[in-house]
């Protein structure tokens, strides 16, 4: 009997690794917006588009691709109207778990083998994203004297258009 709970633990610690057994294959990103509502956009490292949303929200997101050290990446696009569009990347990198666990328990099967293969091995990071985009600017003038801006109808916000004069 001793025997029996003897291979069946060796196996256990050969057939596994340390990352594979305490991490996950996915992970929630929350992702807010100062102002809320503004519009989301994640996109994958082969340009896949895997969320469009509204800010505040939260994603699961695969850590891998399931192939042989398949680290997963993603772009962040938030934008709302007269705010400036942010782009924030998300990487992928091995975890305490992979670097520490395996060289404690799970040696050279689950560093090479099992941990690349399975995806838990990574976090991604940032972990959240808390997004304040700066608003847009119509014009150039920072006078505060009350002069004169000169600039092309389109780069004026429909909002101020009526307070526009007309000059001969």
């Amino acid at each position: 009997m001793k025997k029996a709970i003897f291979l069946f633990a060796l196996s256990a610690t050969i057939l596994s690794g340390c990352a594979t057994i305490m991490g996950e294959k996915t992970q929630l990103v929350p992702i807010s917006s100062t102002p809320s509502d503004a519009s989301v956009l994640i996109t994958d490292e082969k340009g896949i588009q895997v969320f469009k949303g509204l800010t505040p929200t939260s994603v699961t997101l695969q850590k891998s691709d399931g192939s042989y050290w398949g680290k997963k990446g993603f772009t962040v696009e938030i934008t709302k109207d007269g705010y400036e569009k942010q782009i924030i990347p998300i990487t992928a990198s091995a975890n305490g778990w992979y670097i520490g666990g395996n060289f404690i328990f799970g040696g050279l099967v689950g560093w090479l083998i099992v941990d690349p293969l399975n995806g838990g091995m990574y976090t991604l990071s940032p972990e959240q994203i808390t997004s304040t985009p700066s608003k847009k600017v119509a014009h150039n003038n920072t006078a505060t004297d009350g002069g004169i801006s000169i600039v092309l109808i389109q780069d004026v916000p429909h909002s101020l258009r009526s307070q526009m004069t007309k000059v001969n």
